[in-house]
């Protein structure tokens, strides 16, 4: 894309992030569309030529056959053009690439003569709805898993690296229990790594049984043929799972269960995102500073955490085209209406959006460095938060109303080191339970959450 194009854009992928989506490119664009249905005549026509049943279509040579998969390799934005010239003769987008390749394979006196079943028994979305299913399939291995991947690496290493660096943590925003740093990273490579194996195990979904889905007209040309065995041979061939009751078209729930399961994808990321912007702001972090950069027009001193608000803004677009995505395409009336293929082809913008997402955050992670004298002096100022171990110790030997006497001493206030180790030193407690209740301080009080943070099996100590 030249750069008058993209300052031109009229969407942000194609202009200010065109560089940031380029691996989308050859997926979901035009061109990649079109390509696609190409890739799936061809194996179509190929599969069709090797039916022992099929007497009226001799085998293809492997010549032809090579012929045939080179036009599908060799396949260029130029080529793509020579199907919308046809198209925009025709009006009719899948008509016009069954058209273009029978112009290029009537080059080869065989497949000239095959030409009549390039296309054979076929409805358009028994072409589109295989090529969508193609599109997901290849998103999801080379991008979306790829970059997922990545940041639960990259929180997995953060958990670890700060895996014994206390933290006061934040209930309803208020003081609360300590954590660690690494422990609030560990939890949401947790959850990422969860929802991306649900991801992950989703099929993929392809169709071919003619203009709704009974085989009428193959049925009616070659009774004799097991058409859904041979159609369900087909897609699986192209990596697909094959749905053997459809309409027109293949009814989209998969792909309804593909933007749910990224649309949960980001919304764990936002939650991330606001977290740690939350964190930024409060100083528990600073961000490695990148000296020709500019954080204000007017204001020299600012850092501002924009990778993670750049990250915020595009994973709420994309997850409302997701959201749309999912509660439109299962939905058509009767056996078919065209309201979803204005909507199919927008496939790819919420993965775009998603993929700039995804890179912000990278970027934004890598720069973070923590603030140890910032996170300690809030640990320091929180003595009350030892409260909750109090009480519970005082259960444990039967203290009277041992909920009720830390409440009244630091509900609403902040209680001072002094204050708390002269209460703890007047209570009728074992001798090792009290001397272990004036050793704790906010810093060591965090449970579990060094080993929760590397992801230990937790023991006895």
């Amino acid at each position: 894309m030249t750069k008058k194009t993209a300052i031109s854009a009229l969407s942000p992928l194609d202009g200010r992030y065109v560089n940031k989506v380029d691996s989308l490119r050859d997926i979901f664009s035009e061109f990649g569309l079109i390509r696609l249905r190409l890739h799936v005549e061809v194996e179509w026509l190929i599969h069709l030529a090797n039916h022992p049943d099929l007497t009226e279509l001799a085998p293809l040579s492997p010549e032809s056959v090579n012929h045939l998969r080179m036009l599908v390799k060799n396949f260029s934005p130029k080529h793509a053009l020579e199907v919308k010239n046809i198209e925009k003769e025709i009006n009719h987008d899948v008509k016009a690439l069954e058209y273009f390749l029978k112009q290029k394979s009537s080059e080869v006196p065989e497949l000239a003569k095959a030409q009549e079943f390039i296309h054979f028994g076929c409805t358009s979305y028994d072409i589109n709805d295989n090529c969508f299913g193609l599109m997901l399939k290849s998103a999801r291995q080379s991008i979306v898993v790829p970059q997922i991947s990545r940041l639960i690496s990259d929180l997995n290493h953060l958990a670890a690296e700060f895996a014994e660096t206390p933290m006061l943590a934040r209930t309803h925003g208020q003081p609360a229990s300590p954590t660690t740093v690494g422990k609030e990273f560990r939890v949401f490579s947790n959850r990422l790594s969860h929802q991306l194996s649900i991801f992950e195990r989703i099929s993929l979904m392809g169709k071919l049984s003619g203009a709704v889905g009974n085989f009428n007209s193959l049925h009616a040309a070659n009774p004799e043929i097991d058409w859904p065995g041979t159609a369900q041979q087909f897609v699986e061939s192209l990596g697909l799972t094959y749905n053997p009751v459809t309409t027109q078209t293949e009814s989209h729930d998969y792909i309804a269960e593909y933007c749910h399961a990224l649309h949960r994808i980001n919304s764990v990321l936002l939650d991330l995102c606001r977290d740690v912007w939350g964190y930024i702001s409060t100083g528990y972090f600073k961000q490695k500073v990148i000296q020709r950069e500019v954080g204000s027009s007017a204001m020299p001193h600012k850092v501002n955490p924009i990778d993670f608000e750049n990250a915020e803004g595009n994973l709420g677009v994309a997850n409302a085209l997701y959201g749309h995505l999912a509660d439109k395409l299962p939905i058509s009336r009767w056996q078919r209406d065209l309201s979803d293929s204005t909507v199919l082809r927008n496939l790819g913008v919420p993965i775009g959006h998603s993929l700039i997402a995804y890179q912000s955050i990278a970027r934004g992670l890598s720069k973070l460095e923590i603030n140890a004298q910032r996170l300690n002096a809030d640990l320091d100022n929180a003595w009350e938060v030892l409260s909750e171990a109090i009480q519970t110790v005082l259960r444990k030997h039967g203290g009277e109303l041992p909920y009720e006497r830390m409440k009244d001493l630091t509900r609403g206030v902040t209680v001072s080191e002094i204050e708390i180790r002269e209460f703890i030193s007047g209570l009728d407690l074992p001798a090792s339970d009290r001397d272990k209740l004036l050793k704790l301080t906010p810093r060591d009080y965090i449970g579990y959450a060094a080993s929760i943070a590397r992801d230990e099996k937790s023991s006895a100590d």
